[in-house]
């Protein structure tokens, strides 16, 4: 997907929410008793073709920006990877581990259902596969939720904000790994299975974002 095409798709999907006054988060939370940390859906949105996947999930008030409602955690499957490339780290359960996941970014979601910051965590915070931001700038095209089953227009929306925003994700990412670097250097590789939760942070401006790939208007 271009990044044209990319800015078609979220421009769509956003205008489709807004019309049908059902903003980004309803389409994914139950209309009540939402747990604190729960992912949304419960076994997280695979997608049947490509096995990239998401949840939604909220924290408690004052663990996070209070601009705030909840975020998306983004993957890719290690399946989606060539064999050449390697992780950095891993769950301690290895190959066996229950989930083959690689975290790309967290998208957060302001209380209007808007995408307002991506951030990069740490490999404990998903209990992820992590693989270098090489790796993940090689394979980062090949993201695509459109077959989970879930809400049309949040797998559209997803699909297409990781498109149109791959450039400045493999930045982050790049700090991500810097950071990383620095805490294994400090602290040898504990460092990755505690604390130092958040490492790399991206303010969003769709407007402006979608304004410097289709020009004003």
């Amino acid at each position: 997907m271009s990044p044209s095409q990319a800015a078609e798709q979220v421009i769509a999907a956003v205008v489709a929410m807004a019309s049908q006054g059902k903003p980004l988060m309803q389409r994914v939370l139950p209309p009540a008793n939402v747990q604190f940390w729960a992912h949304y859906p419960d076994d997280d949105a695979r997608d049947a073709v490509t096995r990239s996947r998401w949840y939604y999930h909220v924290h408690e008030a004052g663990d996070r920006d209070p601009a705030e409602h909840g975020h998306f955690h983004l993957f890719l499957h290690r399946s989606q990877f060539a064999a050449s490339a390697q992780p950095l780290a891993a769950p301690i359960e290895g190959d066996a581990a229950p989930a083959h996941v690689v975290h790309i970014a967290g998208l957060s979601i302001d209380h209007s259902g808007l995408p307002i910051s991506w951030f990069a965590t740490n490999r404990w915070v998903t209990d992820e596969f992590l693989y270098a931001a090489e790796d993940l700038a090689a394979h980062i095209a090949l993201y695509d939720v459109s077959n989970t089953g879930e809400e049309e227009l949040v797998d559209s929306f997803l699909t297409a904000m990781v498109a149109l925003y791959r450039d400045e994700l493999i930045d982050l990412l790049h700090e991500r790994d810097r950071r990383i670097k620095e805490l294994l250097a400090a602290n040898g590789p504990a460092a990755l299975e505690s604390g130092h939760e958040v490492l790399a942070m991206r303010a969003i401006d769709l407007d402006a974002k979608i304004e410097s790939v289709t020009g004003p208007g």
